[in-house]
C-alpha cells in the first residue's frame, strides 16, 4: 500500500474565528509546507487534490488556496495530481475544474463524465514533461509498456469519443455557466434555516451541511439522522440527493433546463421545511 499523509480540510465552515479566507488559505498552505518538511521533500512523490472536494461534502477551495499550494509544491519539486473525476467536462461551468482555479497540473485523472457515465471508463492526462519521461523509457523497451486486461476497451472508448464530441458541439460548459447562478442562489437562499450550518457549492454541484443552531460545534445527535430525513423528504417529492451523515450533496444533470432548476429549488425548499418540523419534534422529545 502506498504511504500517504493527509492535510487540514479546506472547509471554510471550519476556519478560525475572525479568520479571513485569505488567512485560512495561507494557514492551509503552511500546513502543507510543514508536512513536507516533516516527512522530507525527497520522500513525497505528489500532492493530490480535487478542484472541488466532492464526496467530502462538496467543499470549494478558499480564495487563493490553489495559488498558494501550487507555489509550495513547485518549491519542493513535488508533482501535482488533480482528481477531475467529478469536476471535468462542465460540472463547474468550465471544461475542467482546473481551468476555474488556474491549476497547472502534472497529471489529471478522469472518469465518470468522460463517457457521460454510460460506460465505465477512466483516463489519465499527463503534462508534456511527464510524457517525455514515459516516452524516453518506452523507447528503451521498444514499446509503450503500459496496460492491463481491460484497458483501451473499444466500446468504452467509442462512447467516450462521442460524449466528448457532444460536450463540444452543445457547449455544455457554457450551458452550465448560464444556469448555475440560479441553481446556486436558489438553494443558498435556504442558508438561514435554523438546521443548516452551511450551504456551499459552485457550478452544478452543491452541498448542504446540517448543524444545530447553525454552529459547527453543535452537530445534531447522529441517531437523529437529519441528513437522512432530508434525503427521504426529497425522495418523497421525486428528487434524489446523496446523503453522507448530516451532509447532503447534489450534482444534477449538466443538461438540465431553467424550468428544471426551479422545480429542484422548490422541492429542496419543501424538503427543508418538512425536515425543520421533524427536527423540532425530535428536540421536543429530547427535552
Amino acid at each position: 500500500m502506498v504511504n500517504a499523509a493527509f492535510l487540514l480540510l479546506m472547509k471554510l465552515f471550519w476556519r478560525g474565528t475572525g479568520e479571513t479566507e485569505e488567512e485560512f488559505a495561507t494557514r492551509l498552505a503552511k500546513n502543507l509546507e510543514d508536512l513536507i518538511l516533516k516527512e522530507g521533500p525527497e520522500t513525497i512523490a505528489a500532492f493530490i487534490a480535487e478542484p472541488v472536494m466532492g464526496a467530502g461534502g462538496v467543499i470549494p477551495p478558499p480564495k487563493t488556496y490553489f495559488d498558494k499550494v501550487q507555489a509550495v509544491v513547485k518549491k519542493y519539486d513535488i508533482l501535482f495530481i488533480v482528481d477531475e473525476v467529478i469536476t471535468a467536462f462542465g460540472r463547474l461551468g468550465t471544461m475542467f475544474g482546473s481551468d476555474m482555479y488556474n491549476i497547472k497540473p502534472d497529471l489529471v485523472t478522469l472518469a465518470k463524465a468522460l463517457s457521460s457515465a454510460y460506460v465505465p471508463i477512466g483516463a489519465t492526462l499527463v503534462s508534456p514533461e511527464i510524457a517525455a519521461v514515459v516516452d524516453s523509457q518506452s523507447n528503451k523497451l521498444g514499446s509503450f509498456a503500459h496496460g492491463f486486461t481491460y484497458s483501451g476497451h473499444p466500446v468504452a472508448c467509442a462512447v467516450a469519443i462521442e460524449a466528448l464530441k457532444i460536450y463540444r458541439e452543445r457547449n455544455i460548459p457554457d450551458h452550465v455557466k448560464q444556469i448555475a447562478p440560479r441553481f446556486q442562489e436558489g438553494l443558498k437562499a435556504f442558508a438561514g434555516s435554523p438546521i443548516v450550518g452551511e450551504i456551499r457549492g459552485v457550478g452544478l454541484i452543491i452541498g448542504t451541511e446540517f448543524a444545530d443552531n447553525k454552529s459547527r460545534d453543535s452537530p445534531f445527535p447522529a441517531e437523529w439522522g437529519v441528513g437522512a430525513i432530508f434525503g427521504q423528504e426529497c425522495q418523497k417529492r421525486g428528487m434524489l440527493v446523496r446523503v453522507a451523515g448530516d451532509s447532503i450533496m447534489m450534482s444534477p444533470p449538466l443538461t438540465m433546463t431553467a424550468g428544471e432548476v426551479e422545480e429542484l429549488v422548490s422541492i429542496y425548499g419543501e424538503a427543508m421545511k418538512s425536515t425543520e418540523m421533524k427536527v423540532a419534534e425530535l428536540k421536543s422529545k429530547k427535552n
